[in-house]
């Protein structure tokens, strides 16, 4: 089974969860595109990273999601696409990527709150889903963040209405919830 990103739920709600993100280190290129040509542009790089590294390297664990992020709109041309390096890793254990587009960011704890959705993450699909976890967080006094990520954790070749994704947005503050 793929390794999944480290969290730990805070908050259980009906419809998404509040999570304490562990600490991760993920590998990240930023691409000036629409969301799915970024989402596939971004792709190789990544995983041309994982399986060759640097010369001599040992290929590293595909692990889910891969996340897509951006600041305000999912209509946006600019996008950060990232693999979550396995857990316990550090930039200082993994190779240097050979690619200077692909960058190792050391991820701190961050509370977010998660909403999970089944489907193609299309922009349309992520935008409603985004939407609806922006007004239940509002609701119980929760403010996010502009950032928001696809979550995607299936692989292309899986029917789309048998993809698993989430819609994760940082938590800025909350009173109460």
């Amino acid at each position: 089974m793929t390794e999944r990103q480290k969290f730990d739920v805070v908050k259980k709600y009906e419809k998404f969860e509040i999570r304490a993100y562990h600490p991760c280190v993920i590998a990240q290129i930023e691409m000036s595109s629409d969301y799915a040509s970024a989402s596939s542009g971004a792709f190789r790089y990544l995983f041309n990273y994982i399986s060759k590294g640097n010369q001599g390297s040992t290929p590293i664990a595909m692990t889910a999601p891969v996340i897509a992020a951006t600041e305000g709109a999912l209509n946006s041309n600019q996008w950060r696409i990232a693999f979550v390096m396995p857990a316990g890793s550090s930039i200082k254990d993994l190779p240097a990527p050979r690619d200077s587009s692909v960058v190792l960011v050391e991820k701190k704890e961050e509370i977010c709150a998660a909403l999970s959705f089944k489907g193609r993450a299309t922009v349309e699909l992520a935008t409603r889903n985004e939407r609806e976890l922006r007004q239940l967080a509002y609701d119980l006094n929760y403010t996010l963040s502009e950032e928001v990520r696809i979550c995607r954790f299936d692989p292309p070749f899986k029917p789309g209405f048998l993809h698993y994704n989430e819609i994760v947005i940082p938590i800025i503050a909350s009173v109460g919830g």
